[in-house]
């Protein structure tokens, strides 16, 4: 910086004490030349650059060197322009390393609720997270909160990266309308595209089952909830009002219901898939004298599948756990009518019409219709 600043200093000298020997256009032609250089160095490099602690550096070294010659008189608008350029390269950097950590919360998880044993354990979580319930607080210890772990430590590096994002307005001269709306931008980021891609790529692995599906559903209900209590923290942050014409809202809202639909539908296919597995397992012999007397030991097995399943579905929102039940019946029913159609089938005698029945009527009776009409 020394050398640089000697030579400013010349300039300005050399342009006021030598009568007309230095013009301003040449030392203004002169800038415009060095400086189209370092923005193309500077534009370069930092394209490459994937660690946001560097990007972060590169940032502050742009400002004191533009806050400096602007000191000595010279334009530097343009650097100021590349800031721009740089906070976007930072914003990236940024989201892909917090990719890296939604992604290893989610393998971390084990998808069940949240355990506490005592009072101390308890206001532990609740500092993580804002989560409010009447009834679990007058609940005696221990007892269990309904999201699963994932969900406080997901809710804290939203914070976290709100905080790392906020580090490149430092020094930038910009008002706090400026700033609270970079913050908002970036975070909207954050969860329409980093957390949202996640939480899509999370419900679509093949070891989510059903159990952790009804899970995740869960979750983004809770984390749906604390989208505002995030506009508070940036609100306290910049001490912008969300209430003023242009701030920008946050729109986790709907990239935790996109999540929690992509969630449902899953469970749907997974649940029709299940059922498929059992009726695989069907051996009708269709040419049999007479029934055995009682339904089938597949459908048996089924049916109890079924009902275990559907209880977990009891800590879903009511139309989810319907949809589910009567997606379930139908895909049954109509499984069982192909049996009966399948073109291969050329002959079905009285004994196994009677045992195909049987397993009909045993549908009816033991279907667990208490979900489906909730």
């Amino acid at each position: 910086d020394v050398p640089f600043k000697c030579s400013s200093g010349c300039f300005d000298h050399i342009l006021h004490a030598t009568q007309g020997l230095v013009t301003r256009a040449y030392t203004d032609e002169l800038w415009n030349m060095a400086l189209s250089k370092i923005i193309a160095v500077l534009r370069t490099h930092s394209s490459y650059c994937d660690d946001p602690d560097l990007v972060l550096e590169l940032k502050n070294l742009i400002v004191i060197f533009a806050d400096t010659l602007q000191g000595f008189g010279f334009p530097v608008n343009r650097l100021f322009d590349l800031l721009f350029e740089v906070r976007d390269q930072y914003n990236e950097t940024l989201l892909k390393k917090w990719a890296l950590v939604f992604r290893e919360i989610f393998e971390l998880d084990n998808y069940s609720p949240i355990p506490v044993e005592t009072e101390e354990e308890y206001k532990l979580v609740v500092s993580r997270f804002p989560f409010h319930d009447a009834e679990i607080e007058k609940q005696d210890f221990p007892k269990k909160l309904p999201m699963s772990q994932s969900v406080p430590q997901i809710y804290t590096q939203v914070k976290e990266f709100i905080y790392a994002s906020l580090k490149f307005s430092e020094s930038l001269h910009r008002s706090s309308t400026e700033i609270d709306d970079m913050l908002r931008k970036s975070t909207n980021l954050l969860l329409t595209r980093t957390l949202s891609s996640c939480l899509q790529n999370l419900i679509k692995k093949p070891h989510i089952g059903l159990t952790e599906l009804v899970q995740i559903i869960i979750n983004t209900t809770h984390l749906e909830q604390a989208c505002r209590y995030l506009e508070e923290f940036i609100t306290n942050i910049t001490n912008v009002s969300p209430e003023t014409v242009h701030t920008t809202r946050l729109y986790g809202l709907s990239t935790f219901k996109d999540a929690r639909h992509a969630a449902e539908g899953e469970i749907y296919t997974k649940l029709n898939q299940k059922i498929d597995e059992f009726i695989q397992l069907a051996d009708y012999e269709w040419g049999m004298a007479e029934s055995d007397g009682r339904a089938s030991g597949y459908l048996m097995d089924l049916i109890n599948f079924l009902r275990s399943t559907f209880q977990v579905f009891t800590h879903l929102p009511g139309k989810v756990a319907q949809t589910a039940c009567m997606s379930a019946c139908k895909h049954l029913s109509t499984s069982l009518m192909q049996m009966l159609l399948d073109t291969e089938l050329k002959q079905i005698s009285m004994g196994a019409i009677q045992q195909f029945n049987l397993d009909v009527i045993q549908c009816e009776c033991d279907w667990p219709s208490s979900i489906c009409d909730r």
